[in-house]
């Protein structure tokens, strides 16, 4: 069942009538506004098989089976609706989205592009059309996440869930003791609280203290010191409701409270200073400083149906005023349960943003003062049905979704997650070719390093010169590109949050490094006072035994040189050492000794002839090896 409408009485009031359509589709009707879903589709059901059925009563159904999701009968309807209205365009999304529910991605596709069409402006339908093939790339992405459907899920709706000092608070509609609720014939929700031990969830019951009522509560968020409960509330347990002017009936929305706890139970319950009985404000979610809460609201001003704000907590406990999220996060449908991790990265549910079901799960992160680009959390946290109110120990990376797919115990069941890889990753596409004629080179090898410098993966380019790895977002990475023939690269990549980023590497043939006289390479550094090879000088040196395999009667002769600082005997001597190491690295790598030798010059022969008065950069220069080609060179071939 859509936790965006189980929860928000207020949901389909756009789509309620306020009086019959005739006096056949009276009694219908009547249910219909009261939110009694099920009894509605069943009278209107009535009307169908004799022959009364038409237009509006086609639109009845399909909204009807939409509310609780029944999926496969929102499509038949809808289709019908589409008969006599196909230019109505939310009708096309609508559809859309019921047939992508099903499985049906290619002909989701399909009325994704009509609907575009009817409203090419539409974020939802702009961000199709830059990307029509999103769906198999997301059922074809490496799975981040296992899951665990909870134990203590029941036979009715469970979602939600969160854990503060030891307990699992989540909202669920099992209390057999309240009225049932018309719209999905389940009792009224409630907050029931679980211990969570080494053994796991034990048996759930209701919070102590005064959270709960007659009326529906919902997800709740605990401050990070624990004292404080945000919870969203039906309006009706203050009073608050607006009146249908021709049926006079009371319509309530979402309201949002904080409840404290006393060391026992939960109360002291005051409502939120935002709170109107003409708009919802639902879904809490408080940041890791509890200086900051989010939550997600119909107010007007929004860009959709449901918005996420965010407001500040004051220190004397007073809020200040709501700023939405903007045009990133929010889109022309809903957004909503926000959820705020210790890493300032935020998770929420939306039928707006590209993905596999009506709600799906994603993230997205606040960076230099606007959000980037909102992430689909792929499968398994998603599927074709409805996925929400997401929350993660970002240390653990263990977290819960909620979810109506299909093999739960309910209508919507708590499933535990198990971070298995960084839930943020991107495709690093790194592209090789021949910087002389520009076209790609196959087989050529690729390295991946980590922003530590540690080597994750190496991969040989295919026929188009590519190679792909799956990197972690907004952290840097870098690559090492070698081929027999050409000289290494070593490029950096700057992180992102973009689903996949392009490093093109352009390799110079090796024989671009050989000079009349000497193999050129970039400077060979040595730490302070040693004379071991760094890997940076490895890489260097490998370019070297590639020049020397490609020629074989070549034979070098290795200088290394010092800047004139220190006595003269000790740079003598340094040199000498770090002549004779970088000799013996060569001959490691298969090169005949006799090939090679080396020899430390000391401060005697500088680049730069400064004298005392050398800068630092004349010093680096005058700190140098030169690898001098005595014979069989390119030009003795």
């Amino acid at each position: 069942m859509k936790k965006l409408n189980i929860f928000i009485l207020i949901a389909m009031i756009g789509c309620l009538v306020g009086y019959s359509q005739n006096a056949a589709t009276e009694t219908a009707d009547r249910y219909y506004q009261n939110f009694e879903f099920v009894r509605a589709i069943k009278s209107y059901e009535k009307l169908v098989e004799k022959g009364k059925g038409d237009e509006y009563v086609y639109r009845q159904l399909a909204e009807a089976n939409y509310n609780i999701l029944n999926t496969e009968e929102a499509e038949k309807w809808y289709y019908k609706v589409l008969e006599s209205t196909p230019g109505d365009a939310e009708i096309v999304y609508k559809y859309s989205q019921m047939l992508k529910a099903n499985g049906k991605y290619d002909r989701s596709n399909e009325y994704m592009r009509k609907f575009a069409e009817l409203k090419p402006n539409d974020q939802r339908a702009v961000a199709f059309m830059e990307n029509p093939d999103y769906i198999p790339q997301l059922l074809e992405k490496e799975k981040t996440f296992r899951l665990k459907n909870l134990d203590i899920n029941s036979e009715q709706s469970d979602f939600g869930g969160t854990i503060k000092d030891g307990k699992f608070y989540f909202a669920t509609a099992r209390n057999k003791s309240r009225k049932t609720y018309g719209w999905n014939d389940q009792p009224f929700l409630d907050i029931y609280v679980s211990e969570v031990t080494a053994d796991g969830f034990m048996e759930a019951d209701q919070v102590d203290g005064d959270v709960n009522t007659q009326f529906h509560e919902g997800v709740a968020a605990i401050s990070p010191n624990g004292t404080t409960m945000y919870f969203s509330r039906e309006s009706f347990s203050e009073g608050m409701y607006e009146k249908d002017s021709t049926t006079r009936r009371k319509i309530s929305v979402n309201n949002l409270f904080e409840a404290t706890f006393d060391g026992e139970k939960w109360g002291y319950v005051k409502p939120f200073p935002l709170n109107s009985n003409t708009f919802t404000i639902k879904d809490p979610s408080v940041s890791n400083d509890g200086k900051t809460l989010y939550f997600s609201s119909d107010m007007p001003g929004g860009h959709g149906g449901y918005d996420i704000y965010k407001v500040s907590i004051n220190g004397d406990g007073t809020y200040g005023d709501a700023v939405n999220l903007g045009d990133i996060v929010n889109t022309e449908g809903d957004e909503g349960f926000p959820f705020i991790s210790s890493t300032d990265v935020l998770y929420f549910s939306s039928n707006g943003h590209l993905g596999l079901g009506n709600l799906d799960v994603f993230f997205t992160k606040l960076d230099g003062g606007s959000y980037l680009p909102v992430r689909n959390a792929g499968v398994p946290v998603n599927g074709n049905m409805d996925d929400f109110a997401f929350t993660i120990d970002e240390e653990s990376g263990e977290g819960f979704v909620s979810s109506n797919r299909e093999g739960g115990k309910g209508s919507d069941d708590i499933y535990q997650v198990f971070r298995l890889q960084p839930m943020c990753t991107v495709d690093l596409i790194a592209m090789v070719t021949d910087s002389q004629s520009g076209e790609p080179l196959q087989g050529a090898s690729v390295s991946v390093y980590d922003d530590q410098g540690s080597m994750l993966l190496t991969q040989l380019t295919d026929a188009e010169g590519k190679a792909t790895f799956l990197v972690e977002c907004d952290k840097q990475s870098g690559l090492e590109v070698s081929m027999d023939g050409y000289e290494s690269e070593k490029v950096s990549v700057d992180g992102t949050f973009d689903e996949s980023t392009t490093a093109e590497v352009a390799l110079d043939p090796i024989e671009m490094i050989v000079a009349e006289d000497q193999v050129v390479l970039n400077p060979i550094y040595f730490e302070f006072d040693k004379s071991n090879i760094t890997p940076e000088a490895a890489f260097e040196l490998d370019k070297l035994v590639q020049v020397m395999n490609k020629y074989p009667d070549m034979v070098i002769n290795a200088t290394s040189h010092t800047d004139s600082r220190g006595s003269a005997s000790y740079n003598e001597r340094l040199s000498d050492r770090r002549a004779k190491t970088t000799v013996q690295y060569v001959i490691s790598k298969g090169i005949d000794a006799s090939r090679i030798t080396g020899k430390g010059m000391g401060e005697s022969d500088p680049k730069v002839d400064c004298g005392s008065n050398c800068s630092e950069e004349e010093h680096q220069l005058n700190r140098r090896s030169e690898f001098i080609i005595t014979t069989g060179g390119p030009q003795d071939q």
